[in-house]
C-alpha cells in the first residue's frame, strides 16, 4: 500500500510540473520570438523635422532598410533637448539603440548624462572633417551628421528694415517681429542663446532685456517656430544660413534672406550616438557606419537643409545661389551656454 501511494504521489508530482512547465516554454518562446525580431530593428529617437514627411527620414529609412537588411523605426521626441531628456528618464532600462539630433551645444550636457558610448564609425577618417567633430567633443560620443551658421532670416517683402546686428534688434522698431525658439527644448533656440553669449558675454542678460518686447513668441522647436514666419506672423526668424536655399529649389523665390553681420555667428553641428546598453548595439552600429556614408548623406542637402557633414558630397545650386557662409565664427563654451539659459528665462520673466 505504501509502494502504491509513492508512486501515485509521484505520478501526480510529474503531471503537475508538466503542466507548470508548458506555460513557461509557451511564454520563453514569445520572448525569444521577440528578442530576435528586435534584433533585426533599429529604433532611433529623433526631432520632428527629421522624422517628417518632408525631413530625410523617410528616403534614409528606405535606403537604409535595404542596404542593412535591418528595419529603421524613426520616433519623433520634439527636439534636440527633448530628446536627450527622454534617453536621460530611460537609462536604467533604454528603448532606442540611437540619438540624433544633439548638437555642439548640448554636447557636455550630453556627456554628463553618460547616455551614450563612444563609437566611431567606419569611414569616419575620410568622410568627416576633424574640426566638426572637434566642436562635439572630440571623444567620438557624437558622430557628426549636418551643421550650419546660425542666422536671422528676413522677409524682404516686410515694411521692417533689415537689422544689421543683434544689437539692432532691441530698437522699437523691432517690436514683435522677431520670432524665437525656447532654449530649454530646441537646438536653435539654444543655437541663438549661444550666439547672445558670443557676442555680449557677460552683458549677456541686459541684451535679453532690451530683447523681451522684439520677441513675438518663443516656439517649442524649429518646425512651430519657422512655419510661424512664413505664413508671415512676423519679418525675422532664427534659422540658419542655408535655409534660404529651401524656398529657392522648391518655392522659386529669393524672398528669404538669411542676415550676415559683420559681429560674428555660432554654429550648429549635429550628431548622432549609440546609446548605452542599447537593445540592437551591432544594429546601431551598422546604421552610424551607413549615416555618414556617401548615400546616407547625399539625402541631407535637399531634406535636411544644412551642409552634410560628409566632405565628399556635391552640394545642389540652390546653396551656391543662397546659402551665404559667415565671415567669422564664434564658439561660445557649451558649459557657459547651459549655464546661461536659466538667466535667460529669467530676464524674460520665464
Amino acid at each position: 500500500m505504501k509502494k502504491n501511494i509513492s508512486i501515485l504521489s509521484i505520478t501526480v508530482f510529474i503531471l503537475l510540473l508538466s503542466f507548470i512547465s508548458f506555460p513557461a516554454a509557451a511564454g520563453g518562446s514569445k520572448d525569444n520570438g521577440k528578442t530576435a525580431e528586435r534584433s533585426r530593428e533599429v529604433v532611433v529617437y529623433t526631432y520632428d523635422s527629421f522624422a517628417g514627411e518632408w525631413g530625410p527620414g523617410p528616403e534614409l529609412t528606405k535606403k537604409f532598410e535595404i542596404a542593412s537588411g535591418y528595419k529603421l523605426t524613426l520616433i519623433n521626441c520634439g527636439d534636440g533637448a527633448q530628446i536627450l531628456s527622454k534617453a536621460v528618464l530611460e537609462k536604467s532600462d533604454p528603448q532606442a539603440d540611437v540619438l540624433i539630433g544633439l548638437d555642439n551645444n548640448l554636447a557636455a550636457k550630453t556627456e554628463k548624462a553618460a547616455v551614450l558610448v563612444p563609437y566611431k564609425p567606419a569611414g569616419a577618417d575620410a568622410a568627416i572633417p576633424p574640426e566638426l567633430e572637434k566642436a562635439l567633443g572630440g571623444t567620438w560620443l557624437l558622430t557628426p551628421y549636418d551643421y550650419s551658421e546660425f542666422a536671422l532670416i528676413y522677409d524682404t517683402q516686410s515694411l521692417t528694415p533689415a537689422p544689421k546686428s543683434l544689437e539692432d534688434l532691441t530698437k522699437p522698431e523691432y517690436a514683435r517681429k522677431l520670432i524665437l525658439m525656447d532654449p530649454r527644448t530646441s537646438t536653435p533656440g539654444l543655437g541663438f542663446a549661444a550666439w547672445t553669449v558670443a557676442v555680449f558675454g557677460s552683458n549677456y542678460p541686459d541684451f535679453w532685456k532690451r530683447l523681451k518686447p522684439s520677441i513675438l513668441t518663443m516656439a517649442p522647436g524649429w518646425s512651430a517656430g519657422y512655419g510661424l514666419f512664413t505664413k508671415g506672423e512676423a519679418p525675422l526668424v532664427i534659422s540658419y544660413t542655408t535655409s534660404p536655399a529651401y524656398h529657392v529649389e522648391y518655392d522659386k523665390t529669393d524672398r528669404y534672406q538669411a542676415l550676415i553681420f559683420t559681429e560674428g555667428h555660432t554654429e550648429q553641428v549635429e550628431g548622432a550616438g549609440i546609446i548605452k546598453n542599447a537593445k540592437n548595439p551591432k544594429g546601431a552600429r551598422v546604421f552610424m557606419d551607413y549615416f555618414i556614408s556617401n548615400d546616407a548623406q547625399n539625402i541631407l542637402p535637399l531634406t535636411q537643409w544644412m551642409y552634410p557633414a560628409n566632405k565628399n558630397i556635391s552640394l545642389p545650386e540652390c546653396y551656391k545661389k543662397a546659402a551665404p557662409h559667415a565671415e567669422k565664427l564664434l564658439r561660445p563654451d557649451s558649459k557657459a551656454v547651459d549655464a546661461a539659459v536659466p538667466i535667460i528665462m529669467d530676464a524674460l520673466g520665464n
